[in-house]
């Protein structure tokens, strides 16, 4: 099978390409920035907003999952959320232009989303039929507004590309927790064993997460199911609250004790890592409707057990980030 991951040279684009080159798949990487990687994938150039030579390589592939947009980690200037949704639109865009040009076009069309589009909660998930969408929640900063209009013209993008032989999947993923270098895993991991990994701003606000592993499976089990389409989230089936999270990691990494941080601590912690609370106040509480109702299984459905499995990992490897789930 052929798979192209445009702007798949992030953490999560490694994760996937090194699961799917074991498996014995052709992989090629769409890279504004195209260097070999020297195991098997091809890495293609591309600017992730206008056509080009890139675009021969849709032809006759069998899989496209977009991963382009630039790092939600940074300040919330216009600038950047002006960068954010260009991003993610015009990547998204150019892609749909390219598959519906395709005169083999692949089957299905897998776009990355986030699962910050549902609304800041605590009394109950969400889940992709019943859940509220963010935007216009009370009690929380007027500007985390603009995380959920990034949200949705990420997808209204794909969900607009005239493609009607390729099937699209809206992927509205959680955090994906991975081994890999610069994962979210990697960068919590750091701050717990550094004993900065307390509760944050009191730890009520939800963390919603999926163990790259499942993540992985996931995909898999999306693209042999002909019969969904549209947005599906990709989370674990227990969120917890992120004074529980960290306490789980840190658990996992036999740290005894992590340092709360009042919101005013997170606002100048934020500021100094060039960030924003957003991701750190934000009550993330998603499930994982459709894929559960269609049958998949997570392999690591309770943080505490995937911790300890990603910590175990990390351990084997030396600390060095070479882990693949």
């Amino acid at each position: 099978m052929k798979i192209l991951l445009p702007g798949g040279t992030g953490h999560i684009g490694q994760l996937l390409r090194r699961a799917w080159l074991r498996e014995g798949h052709e992989v090629v990487v769409l890279s504004r920035r195209p260097h070999p990687y020297g195991d098997g994938s091809r890495v293609v150039g591309w600017d992730g907003r206008s056509a080009g030579a890139w675009t021969r390589e849709v032809e006759g592939c069998d899989m496209v999952v977009n991963l382009a947009g630039r790092s939600v980690s940074c300040r919330y200037t216009p600038e950047n959320l002006r960068a954010m949704t260009d991003s993610r639109v015009d990547s998204a865009r150019v892609v749909g232009e390219a598959i519906a040009a395709a005169r083999r076009p692949p089957r299905v069309w897998f776009q990355m989303s986030t699962a910050t589009l549902y609304a800041h909660r605590f009394d109950a998930p969400n889940d992709e039929a019943s859940g509220a969408l963010g935007g216009t929640e009370p009690g929380v900063p007027a500007y985390w507004a603009y995380s959920v209009e990034i949200a949705r013209a990420w997808e209204a993008a794909q969900r607009e590309a005239a493609t009607p032989a390729t099937r699209k999947v809206a992927l509205r993923a959680a955090m994906v927790m991975s081994t890999e270098r610069g994962s979210v895993f990697d960068v919590l991991s750091r701050l717990a064993r550094a004993g900065l990994g307390g509760p944050v701003a009191g730890g009520r606000q939800y963390v919603s997460w999926i163990h790259g592993a499942d993540f992985v499976r996931a995909l898999d089990f999306l693209r042999a199911r002909e019969d969904l389409t549209g947005p599906v989230n990709l989370s674990s089936p227990r969120p917890l609250p992120q004074r529980a999270f960290m306490r789980g990691l840190r658990s996992a990494w036999h740290v005894p004790f992590g340092l709360p941080a009042t919101r005013a601590m997170a606002e100048l912690g934020a500021w100094a890592l060039r960030s924003d609370t957003e991701l750190l106040l934000k009550s993330r509480r998603v499930v994982p409707g459709r894929l559960t109702e269609a049958g998949f299984s997570f392999t690591h459905p309770e943080w505490a057990d995937a911790a300890r499995e990603l910590v175990a990992r990390r351990r084997a490897a030396g600390h060095r980030g070479t882990g693949t789930g």
